[in-house]
C-alpha cells in the first residue's frame, strides 16, 4: 500500500507499506486477514476518469492532504532519483514531442500513472512537469494574490519580506500552497547539487514565469515585459525561506506523497 486507504471489509485503515489484496475487477481493497470475509461476487467499476486537459491545480489534487497532484509527485521523485547529477536540470529542454506525448499519457491516466522510469531522458520528465504547471488555467501564485506576492518580494528588508511572503503563501488555496511547498523543497535540493549547476538564480529564471505568471490570463505585452524580472524575484525570495517553513505544509501526511 502506497496511499493509506480503508479496508473494504472492516473499514480500518491499511497503513503505508503494508501488504493488501485488491480486486482487479471492482478495485475493492482489503487486509489480507479480511480475505475470508470478502463478498464472493463483485461488480466491476467503470475505469477512473481521466484528468481534464486543463484546469486549476485543485482539479488535479488528491482528496487527502498534502494536496499535491500525483503527476507532480511522480515527476519530482523521478528527477530526484536519477536527475540530480544532470547539468542544466530544468534549463535544458527535453524533446518537445516526447514531452507532449508523456503529458497527454499522464493526463489520460488520471490518478493511476504509468511509471516514468521508461523515459530515458530525464529532461523529458522535467519538461512534462513544467508543461503541466504552465498549462494550468492560473499559475500556482493565483491571479488574485499575484500583486501581494510581488509587493512582498519588493520589500527591501529581508526579514520583513520573508514575513510578508509567509503570510501570502498561507493565503493560497490549500492545493496551490501544498504544491508550491513541495516544489520549493525539490528546487532547493536541485540548487544544492553541484552537478546540476542550477543555483537559486538560475532556477528562479526558469520557474518565475511558470509558478508566478501574471495577474490575469491575458496580460498585455507591457505587463509581460514588466512582470518578467518580478517573477524571478518572487521565486528567488521564496527559495530563500527556510525548508522547515515549507515542510510544515507537506509533512502532515508525508507518507501520502510516496508515488
Amino acid at each position: 500500500v502506497i496511499r493509506p486507504e480503508p479496508c473494504g471489509v472492516c473499514g480500518s485503515r491499511i497503513r503505508f507499506g503494508k501488504t493488501a489484496i485488491k480486486c482487479c475487477q471492482c478495485h475493492l481493497l482489503l487486509h489480507t486477514k479480511c480475505r475470508e470475509q470478502c463478498p464472493s461476487l463483485c461488480t466491476p467499476r467503470p475505469h477512473h476518469h481521466a484528468w481534464p486537459c486543463e484546469g486549476v491545480l485543485a482539479d488535479f489534487a488528491p482528496s487527502t492532504p498534502p494536496l499535491v497532484p500525483t503527476l507532480v509527485v511522480q515527476c519530482v521523485t523521478e528527477v530526484e532519483m536519477r536527475g540530480l547529477t544532470e547539468t542544466g536540470l530544468y534549463r535544458v529542454p527535453g524533446a518537445e514531442q516526447l514531452v507532449r506525448e508523456w503529458k497527454r499519457k499522464l493526463l489520460r491516466a488520471g490518478g493511476a500513472l504509468p511509471a516514468l522510469s521508461s523515459v530515458t531522458d530525464i529532461h523529458v520528465v522535467c519538461g512534462v512537469l513544467k508543461d503541466f504547471l504552465r498549462g494550468l488555467k492560473e499559475p500556482l501564485v493565483t491571479f488574485s494574490l499575484h500583486p501581494a506576492f510581488l509587493r512582498a518580494a519588493d520589500i527591501p528588508d529581508d526579514a520583513a519580506s520573508d514575513t510578508a511572503l509567509r503570510h501570502v503563501v498561507c493565503k493560497l488555496p490549500p492545493a496551490n500552497r501544498d504544491t508550491l511547498a513541495f516544489l520549493m523543497l525539490h528546487l532547493l535540493k536541485v540548487s544544492c547539487s553541484p552537478d546540476c549547476k542550477m543555483d537559486v538564480l538560475n532556477l528562479s529564471r526558469v520557474f518565475g514565469p511558470t509558478l508566478v505568471g501574471h495577474s490575469s490570463a491575458n496580460p498585455t505585452p507591457l505587463a509581460i515585459m514588466e512582470d518578467t524580472p518580478q517573477q524571478c524575484k518572487v521565486v528567488a525570495r521564496l527559495l530563500s525561506l527556510p525548508p522547515s517553513f515549507w515542510r510544515g505544509f507537506v509533512e502532515t501526511e508525508q507518507e501520502n506523497l510516496v508515488p
